[in-house]
């Protein structure tokens, strides 16, 4: 009789449809639906306490106001909603007004019910199957393409569009481009005279020289590179390539041939910028991406203050050769880093050549290793330094990236 002695408390609070009562015992019984549940209860309630059988009125129910019997109602509001959107997966979110989670929440309490069922998971759960069998979509609980929420306070539906990923590598072929966008350092991007009203330090971006083909196949909001570490701006990045992800976002296309965008990017890009694309990839591996500690083969041309002889010089690059180097925060970056020493290996080191009295030299270095200021010192900030050896000023007139391999490659 405790079950019977409850029904009869639940139903005394006020009206109460076969939906909200059901799902107050949610755990109770197995393959029924809260209402065929519900209505069960009710019949046996008003069995036992011998009165008629009376179906209620949804609409009237104090706890959800008749939305758990409109189930048909949202998932066609939802499918409108998605309509144009390309996806493949879903996923049904509900907001509760306060008021209804409330009174829930009370009947719970007072009747220390242990095996409810929350108004929005029956809402999830009848809106998303109804979804599926009108749009022929499948249900993703993990990683869904679009997540439409519905809001019972004012009726609507919003739909939330989650980004899409993919992999590959990018060469920079020209000096001068960031390798994302940055903002104008006058106006933080609002724009002023000095960025001629763009909002932007420099014109273009790697980022933007990909993105803007990618906002266009996938018809997104927008698109942002997330790199395997970063090249100066004044660095090119040849060799196979640096790798990156790109997050597209609020893509109103999903189903974008990879092989056709690398193409494209690659023509407009007119040679400034190229890609290789790898596959699809997701936030997960943009996280493996960002904490992956990427060693990278560099080519730099030096310049001494005066002639070094050749042998004299490769000499000195051999002191260098394996040592570990203490690299307080470059001065050229202070401003946006941490000052702190930093200790990185010269993993091998070596010249390749000379013009006239510079030398083309090639570098493996730990992630983070400041190359400029392995050869400059940076004002004895970096110890050893190849100026330090020679005792005399040295520099980097140009400097290449040729190489970055992760922790699953090899040179």
């Amino acid at each position: 009789m405790e079950i019977v002695d409850a029904i009869k408390t639940i139903l005394e609070y006020g009206d109460t449809c076969n939906h909200c009562l059901g799902r107050f015992f949610g755990k109770r019984s197995f393959g029924l639906t809260n209402e065929e549940r519900g209505r069960a209860l009710r019949i046996t309630h008003e069995i036992v306490i011998n009165e008629p059988h009376q179906e209620p009125d949804p609409k009237s129910c104090w706890i959800c106001g008749g939305e758990t019997s409109r189930a048909d109602v949202w998932a066609a509001k939802v499918a409108e909603a998605t309509l144009g959107i390309g996806f493949d997966t879903f996923l049904i979110g509900t907001r509760v007004p306060p008021l209804m989670a409330e009174s829930e929440e009370m009947v719970w309490s007072d009747l220390s019910l242990g095996d409810p069922e929350p108004l929005k998971a029956e809402m999830n759960r009848e809106v998303g199957k109804i979804v599926s069998e009108l749009t022929g979509k499948a249900v993703d609980f993990t990683r869904p393409d679009v997540v439409a929420i519905l809001d019972l306070s004012d009726g609507t539906v919003e739909v939330q569009i989650n980004p899409v990923f993919f992999s590959g590598r990018y060469m920079k072929y020209e000096r001068g481009i960031p390798q994302t966008r940055w903002d104008c350092r006058a106006c933080r991007g609002a724009g002023c005279e000095r960025c001629d009203f763009t909002g932007k330090q420099y014109a273009d971006s790697v980022e933007e020289l990909i993105g803007r083909t990618v906002i266009e196949a996938f018809d997104a909001d927008d698109a942002t590179l997330h790199g395997a570490g970063r090249e100066d701006i004044d660095a090119r990045m040849l060799g196979s390539g640096r790798p990156f992800i790109m997050e597209v976002e609020v893509p109103q296309r999903r189903a974008v041939d990879l092989v056709a965008l690398e193409e494209e990017i690659n023509q407009k890009a007119e040679g400034r910028v190229a890609v290789h694309l790898t596959g699809w990839a997701d936030r997960k591996m943009v996280q493996t991406l960002k904490s992956d500690k990427a060693h990278k083969k560099y080519r730099i041309l030096v310049e001494t203050g005066s002639p070094v002889a050749p042998g004299a010089f490769k000499a000195a690059l051999d002191q260098l050769k394996g040592v570990t180097i203490q690299q307080r925060t470059p001065m050229r970056v202070s401003h946006r880093r941490a000052d702190r020493v930093r200790e990185r290996q010269v993993i091998d080191i070596q010249c390749t050549g000379r013009v006239d009295d510079r030398y083309w030299v090639e570098v493996v270095g730990e992630a983070g290793l400041y190359i400029k200021e392995l050869v400059s010192g940076d004002g004895g900030r970096t110890r050893p330094s190849l100026a330090q050896i020679l005792g005399r000023t040295a520099s980097v007139v140009s400097l290449d990236v040729v190489q970055v391999r992760t922790t699953n490659e090899e040179w």
